[in-house]
């Protein structure tokens, strides 16, 4: 219906996508392959978009104030001696989860930030810079803490994109996390 009625009477840039064949796994390579974000898919009962997300350990360095726990959590990863600040995040939590960080936050708190990068000069072009201004909603922790997150892509100017918390990672030393040149992880 789709094809026959709507699409004849649409112009440009609407255009119909060609279904694709293949199994999960063979379209997920070849959306890897091509460097895609993900795929747009339909169920009988509704659309949705899957994408195919980077993950990678960061140390969390940082959060912003909001409600009774934090807005987003702050992090980045170790270059020699520097934490370089790549992102903060407000998805992936749950209230349970948010609290259970800030108790686990509890008694790191540090006045300095522990980012050699911020303050940055501007916000950035998807918002991801933090601004002296910004900054001032932050509340500072000593790098002590890795989490894992995932994220869409790296930016130009050394950023996450979409990114999420995944998961507290007690195996791995703060100082070990680097910045990782990962491929999109398996499934979605």
């Amino acid at each position: 219906m789709l094809e026959q009625t709507v699409m004849p009477r649409l112009s440009d840039p609407i255009r119909l996508s060609a279904t694709l064949s293949g199994t999960v796994d063979e379209l997920v390579r070849a959306i890897r392959i091509q460097k895609l974000e993900g795929l747009v898919a339909k169920r009988m009962d509704a659309w949705m978009k899957m994408r195919v997300n980077v993950d990678q350990e960061f140390v969390i360095g940082g959060y912003t104030v909001g409600g009774r726990t934090f807005d987003a959590l702050v992090f980045g990863y170790y270059e020699g001696d520097r934490l370089l600040y790549v992102a903060r995040t407000s998805n992936g939590f749950t209230p349970a989860l948010r609290s259970r960080l800030m108790d686990r936050f509890r008694g790191l708190g540090v006045e300095k930030c522990p980012f050699a990068n911020l303050p940055e000069a501007r916000r950035g072009r998807w918002g991801q810079g933090l601004t002296a201004a910004k900054m001032e909603e932050c509340r500072w922790l000593k790098p002590e803490v890795v989490g894992q997150f995932e994220f869409a892509e790296w930016t130009p100017d050394d950023h996450l994109r979409h990114s999420q918390f995944v998961a507290l990672r007690d195996d791995k030393e703060p100082r070990e996390v680097g910045r990782e040149r990962s491929e999109p992880k398996k499934g979605f």
